[in-house]
């Protein structure tokens, strides 16, 4: 731990973990895309410093505990290639900090953005009463529609028991529990019979290519919340075949795809999607309405 020696405040290490991250040629995309975010990601949250601090504090000196905390976490992010929300159990969502770990995928869905906005224009605010959260990992979905839409309940499921726990964890920490309902189930098999206003969904979506060639960082990730076949649609299909049964005529289904969008959309010529546009980045997320959703009960 040498380098400690002329590692003494917070811009020290700032500056040491950017040369030390980009040295070893790191992955980003875990809430981050580039050495220098990944080094604040990192060291601030570990400080317990929020990330709008007075630039002043930069030059502010550590203590040798905070030093050696620090230097620990550096080496371990570039040691084992873990990303960093997983390092300081800290990833951010639609503006909500969450506590994540292996157990989950680290937030980062664009799908942010459409929380946000409440939706709109795809669909009135005060018509919103339902909301479904198909896979919710971590739950920073079904807890961020519920801040969005105070007066609305929301189911949220996963097939993982492990993800749930994490889910409950920040369901308690965000005091939603009234209004946030946490459900293992696989995609709607074990739900309630019942409709929704909005049905919501990350899913796993990755193709095998793309699961073969997944920088070591993902692979930290569970592997059932990203791989979904040799085309990346397995469980976007499965969504597709019964969303119509639980929309409200009126409603809306808003499905993640990532770089499957191609192989979605070449695969169903005949259905309208409406691939949304962000201002913040990002794509690959399909809406339907309810009427536009396939129906085989037809």
């Amino acid at each position: 731990m040498s380098d400690l020696t002329n590692l003494v405040t917070i811009r020290d290490f700032l500056r040491w973990a950017i040369s030390r991250f980009n040295e070893a040629g790191l992955s980003y995309g875990h809430g981050t895309d580039s050495a220098w975010d990944e080094a604040i990601a990192l060291i601030l949250p570990t400080l317990h410093l929020p990330y709008d601090i007075d630039r002043s504090i930069l030059d502010a000196h550590l203590t040798q505990t905070e030093r050696e905390q620090v230097y620990k976490l550096i080496q371990q992010r570039i040691a084992e290639r873990l990303p960093v929300p997983y390092l300081t159990h800290q990833g951010w969502f639609a503006g909500l900090s969450f506590y994540v770990d292996e157990r989950v995928l680290v937030p980062r869905s664009p799908i942010a953005e459409l929380i946000e906005n409440q939706f709109e224009p795809w669909i009135a605010a005060d018509k919103v009463h339902t909301i479904l959260d198909l896979c919710t990992g971590s739950g920073c979905i079904a807890i961020a529609c519920a801040k969005a839409f105070p007066e609305s309940t929301i189911d949220a499921s996963d097939i993982s028991a492990d993800a749930l726990a994490v889910a409950k964890i920040n369901v308690l920490r965000h005091d939603v529990a009234d209004q946030v309902t946490l459900h293992q189930a696989d995609l709607f098999s074990g739900l309630p019979q019942k409709k929704y206003d909005i049905i919501v969904s990350n899913p796993p979506y990755v193709d095998a290519a793309d699961m073969a060639a997944l920088p070591a960082e993902y692979l930290h990730e569970p592997r059932i919340g990203l791989a979904a076949g040799k085309d990346g649609l397995d469980i976007a299909l499965k969504i597709l075949q019964e969303a119509y049964r639980y929309l409200n005529p009126q409603g809306i289904l808003i499905v993640e795809v990532g770089n499957s969008e191609y192989a979605l959309a070449e695969k169903f010529t005949s259905i309208p999607f409406t691939w949304l546009e962000f201002q913040r980045g990002g794509g690959g997320v399909f809406l339907l309405t309810a009427e536009q959703c396939p129906n085989y009960a037809r």
